[in-house]
């Protein structure tokens, strides 16, 4: 919704205090989402048979982990920059507290009546390497995404909406391949250079036409949220700085 919709637009600051009913009910959707998107689709990968092309692998957690950039779009045009950067932190630390909880289970000698331990190694045994790579690029790719949205915000002046989304993401996906891929897979056993460019680029555009694909459901929850909330953040004067503990 532009400036002028009918919404009281308030820069970012004017609302520091403020109480919102459903922000709590957003995070808690965002972390969910990148515990589960680790946990349930990080290690698998499935297969389509793709029309004149045959088989095609990709990994599980494409068809979830984008749905983390879509609530991150909504949660930075609903409540701002600030709040979304509390939801960032929020996600990461929950995801260091899974990978660090997963190693101490697997860790933990088995009992000799118990025989799954091979099985619960496969399952939530995980490479330090890939960890590593994921958190930084989740990190890094969610306040890239978040930032792109306000700046582009403002300069909309709150209009077209699909603009700062689709573009958001382009920027926090592309950031998150980036990184990720490099991180997790250059050099590996199996993994040529070649590998790596082509797994990056096919990833980051399917996430990226995701958001596309998603874009009237992301109408659908922005226009909802900003009726029940009242208001319609724009991050003038917001500190941009992801280290930043307030909001």
């Amino acid at each position: 919704m532009a400036e002028g919709s009918g919404l009281k637009a308030v820069s970012a600051g004017d609302v520091a205090g403020g109480h919102f009913r459903y922000y709590d009910f957003v995070m808690a959707a965002f972390v969910a989402i990148i515990l589960l998107s680790n946990v349930l689709g990080a290690g698998k990968v499935a297969v389509v048979n793709l029309p004149g092309i045959g088989l095609w692998p990709f990994g599980a957690g494409i068809l979830f982990f984008p749905i983390s950039y879509v609530i991150g779009d909504v949660l930075t045009e609903v409540y701002g920059y600030a709040r979304t950067r509390r939801v960032i932190w929020a996600g990461f630390v929950a995801v260091l507290f899974m990978a660090f909880m997963s190693w101490v289970v697997v860790a933990l000698p088995p009992s000799p009546d118990w025989k799954n331990q091979a099985a619960y190694e496969t399952i939530f045994g995980q490479v330090p390497r890939i960890v590593f790579a994921s958190m930084i690029a989740f990190w890094a790719g969610e306040f890239v995404n978040s930032y792109v949205l306000a700046r582009m915000k403002i300069w909309t002046e709150g209009k077209h909406l699909w603009t700062r989304t689709i573009g958001s993401t382009i920027f926090g996906e592309g950031v998150d391949s980036l990184i990720f891929y490099p991180l997790a897979f250059l050099g590996a056993e199996g993994w040529t250079t070649d590998l790596v460019i082509k797994v990056l680029i096919t990833q980051w555009v399917l996430k990226v036409s995701w958001e596309v694909l998603l874009t009237p459901v992301t109408y659908l929850v922005v226009n909802f949220l900003k009726r029940r909330e009242g208001v319609d953040v724009f991050d003038r004067g917001t500190d941009f700085s992801p280290f930043k503990a307030r909001v």
